[in-house]
């Protein structure tokens, strides 16, 4: 399935301010997940990724939902089958890292600008997992979160196991991922899931939009493109040694560099840098 940007049916997207808005966008579906958004949106990222004009990136639900899981009619073929079909055709684009972190979601650790959710709506089951994924966390107080899978009948989707017990704690993840319950972003505020917890969906978008805005204007970006390998690296390997290794060769190699340069100059002069 090769995927034309200019005639996109389940995802859309804009670039503004040096940030990328990604929205999943079948509203009327409450943003149910298909083999068809799955392409869009790996083939989304992979072109941000490449584009000098892009610092980081949103994704988003179009109103009311951010992605209530895995479309029920998917689903119910999945059943008829006996089996899961991820529904892509051909390879997927391939955003992000590649070798171990080439797989779904798993792509988001690896990609060079940042990710941040803004869960401005229900999100479960792939949903969760696409936030789960991403470098920082934005959520609605009132919206909906479930991994969903146990009341299915199915086990732990799309890497939650790995990464939900390094973000909420093996506990709580056990809790969520055993009994699919419901839970509110209200609820969770204090988990360690969410970098904040706003009133409702819009605030939730709005705050997620002004923090990138934030890392677009005020952060070198082979900075922070740096500082996500060292993150990804460091939960990979558990080696406080070849960490602080990395971050000495890190350091030796961008202060060489025009970036660093222009913040000297700029923490110098007092003023916001150009970078």
């Amino acid at each position: 399935m090769t995927v034309d940007l200019e005639d996109l049916t389940s995802t859309r997207f804009e670039v503004e301010r040096r940030v990328a808005t990604v929205w999943l966008d079948r509203p009327h579906r409450h943003n149910a997940w298909t083999g068809t958004m799955h392409q869009e949106l790996r083939a989304i990222f992979a072109v941000l990724e490449t584009r000098d004009d892009v610092r980081a990136v949103v994704v988003t639900g179009t109103p009311p939902a951010f992605c209530v899981g895995g479309d029920s009619k998917a689903l119910e073929g999945h059943a008829d089958r006996g089996a899961y079909d991820a529904g892509l055709g051909e390879a997927p684009a391939r955003p992000g890292g590649g070798d171990r972190l080439d797989a779904d979601f798993a792509w988001q650790l690896g990609y060079r600008l940042p990710i941040i959710a803004a869960v401005n709506g229900a999100c479960a089951g792939v949903g969760l997992a696409l936030a789960a994924f991403c470098d920082l966390r934005f959520a609605s107080a009132t919206a909906k979160i479930t991994t969903a899978a146990p009341k299915l009948g199915l086990p732990a989707e799309y890497g939650l196991s790995w990464m939900l017990p390094r973000l909420v704690g093996a506990t709580r993840a056990a809790d969520l991922l055993l009994s699919g319950r419901v839970v509110t972003g209200a609820e969770t505020a204090d988990w360690g899931l969410w970098n904040a917890v706003l009133p409702d969906g819009d605030a939730t978008y709005a705050a997620a939009l002004d923090y990138a805005r934030e890392l677009a204007t005020s952060t070198g970006p082979n900075a922070v493109a740096a500082t996500k390998r060292q993150l990804t690296a460091d939960m990979l390997r558990h080696d406080p040694a070849a960490s602080v290794a990395d971050s000495l060769r890190l350091l030796d190699e961008l202060m060489g560099t025009a970036e660093y340069r222009e913040g000297v100059s700029a923490l110098v002069e007092k003023r916001t840098p150009n970078f």
